[in-house]
């Protein structure tokens, strides 16, 4: 089943084109690599299909439904998250509070509701909480709940928004190359908490420069150059690939 189509998408800033007519489909429970040079396209992919930006022509369909004029709150609040290349945590919240924050768009009332501490305002509070200590020691965070988020290493704070992420409870989780700046370790226990969250039922779409990371987990991979698609396949096919191959997944590529 078809979860995510990007149907003839084009986009031009000030008559440069970053997406070029691009196609593409992600089925439902998979995990999707998107691997290409700098400037081919790739966040401004994530772009479109969060709702930060509105392609120049073509659409996109989420779920069945038409979602490329949609709001980023209202393409939230139909199972997509995302997070981004550059951390966006709350430095002066919390490491649970920045869990929560995700939870916003499913909570009744909202957080700071609670002035006015109906029942079933205290009891949702309580609810969220319990729940985001529950992602947080998924994460390896638990023990640092009440930290300021500021304080969590590089590496914690991109798990940490991988998190408020998840506490959408999204159908589809758009991961904007979360081992960024990580050790080899640190990209590998992330690795690790990409494929349990697959194998909770979550679809992924990752954009990734470390190509080993994609290989192992990516069930299907998108090349993308100039924005445009140049190739798809399997892990196995794009690694034979001879295009791909000179260049991404050689010794000094750009790509890699």
């Amino acid at each position: 089943m078809v979860l995510l189509s990007v149907v003839e998408i084009t986009k031009e800033y000030d008559g440069v084109c970053a997406l070029d007519h691009l196609s593409l489909r992600v089925e439902k429970g998979v995990v999707k690599g998107i691997i290409g040079l700098n400037g081919a396209g790739k966040s401004t992919l994530f772009h479109l299909i969060s709702g930060m930006e509105r392609p120049s022509s073509g659409k996109i369909i989420f779920d069945g439904t038409d979602i490329t004029s949609m709001e980023t709150h209202q393409i939230s609040a139909l199972g997509v998250g995302r997070t981004f290349q550059t951390i966006q945590t709350l430095g002066n919240m919390t490491v649970v509070e920045n869990i929560m924050v995700g939870m916003h768009m499913r909570l009744k009332g909202g957080f700071f509701s609670g002035g006015l501490w109906l029942p079933w305002i205290r009891r949702t509070e309580k609810e969220a909480l319990t729940e985001a200590k529950e992602i947080l020691e998924f994460l390896g965070l638990l023990g640092k709940w009440e930290w300021p988020a500021s304080q969590l290493t590089y590496a914690e704070q991109k798990m940490l928004e991988m998190g408020r992420a998840l506490a959408m409870k999204p159908k589809l989780l758009l991961l904007d190359e979360p081992g960024a700046g990580l050790t080899p370790m640190e990209v590998q226990l992330l690795t690790e908490r990409i494929s349990c969250v697959r194998q909770e039922g979550v679809t992924i779409l990752l954009v990734e420069h470390h190509t080993g990371m994609v290989m192992e987990i990516a069930d299907e991979i998108t090349v993308l150059h100039n924005g445009k698609l140049i190739t798809e396949g399997t892990p196995e096919e794009i690694r034979r690939n001879q295009q791909v191959i000179e260049a991404y997944l050689t010794p000094g590529s750009a790509g890699k």
